[in-house]
């Protein structure tokens, strides 16, 4: 199922994607001419910065949020285009030099499909290159969530819920990567923890992305009431006594060629 949310929100509410995003560009190595396939490119601004990098190239975002879409749009220039479609149905042939995805993939359930649809977008000694969450990922969201879904007020309207989130261990990960027929497959796992400035900087993540799957399900009276449960409970949970609030954010590593 594939997710709206607000792109311009999001812009405001990603410092931590951008800076994992920026780590994993300075690590491609790119000459100038590849093509490349930015996978849930959200508001585009990564792929504006990758697309700065291949004068000679081009630059695809793709993104299943219409919202994410509409924010990227702007960015838009000779060699960077983006396109509402879902990572799921995309069905591209040899196309491009890298497929890179940045702080998405973990809403994405079937990993089988992914790298299948991925090595076949590659063109031959293409690579792929992904950082999404992995296993340990937001405890504490998690655990708040889970306790406000359970509540007698919300829980009948979460009845057949469908998790939103695949957040697998290194192990796991690794051995669907040896599946997958891609060469020189290495999966890591990254210890991303972060503290937050203040409770305002974690609401707005938690605005965007986080609560979008579950405010989805409950009427529009309920929303604000869920949501600053949610909250409240969040800052109880994780504010620190100099004023920041903590999560944890873990993340697998995936680099493999064709």
């Amino acid at each position: 199922m594939a997710h709206e949310f607000d792109g311009k929100k999001y812009e405001k509410a990603s410092a931590h994607q951008k800076e994992w995003g920026m780590k994993l560009i300075a690590e491609l190595d790119l000459h100038g001419t590849e093509w490349i396939l930015d996978l849930g490119c959200g508001d585009g601004s990564l792929s504006a910065q990758i697309a700065d990098l291949v004068p000679d190239g081009e630059v695809v975002g793709i993104d299943a949020s219409r919202g994410m879409i509409e924010a990227a749009q702007s960015r838009v220039r000779k060699n960077l285009r983006f396109l509402l479609m879902d990572i799921n149905e995309m069905n591209y042939v040899e196309q491009f030099d890298v497929v890179y995805s940045n702080a998405t993939l973990h809403w994405i359930k079937d990993h089988r499909r992914l790298l299948l649809n991925a090595g076949r977008a590659l063109r031959k000694g293409g690579r792929l290159r992904f950082n999404f969450a992995g296993e340990g990922n937001c405890l504490h969201f998690f655990s708040v969530i889970r306790e406000a879904m359970s509540r007698e007020e919300f829980a009948g309207h979460f009845a057949g819920f469908d998790w939103p989130w695949h957040m697998p261990s290194v192990e796991a990960y690794s051995a669907l990567i040896s599946a997958s027929g891609m060469k020189n497959g290495r999966v890591w796992g990254e210890n991303a923890d972060r503290y937050f400035s203040d409770a305002e900087e974690m609401i707005k993540w938690i605005d965007q992305p986080s609560l979008v799957p579950f405010l989805a399900h409950i009427p529009e009276s309920a929303k604000p009431r869920f949501r600053e449960n949610v909250i409240e409970k969040m800052i109880e949970e994780t504010r620190q006594d100099d004023g920041r609030c903590f999560e944890t954010f873990r993340r697998i590593n995936v680099s493999s060629h064709k």
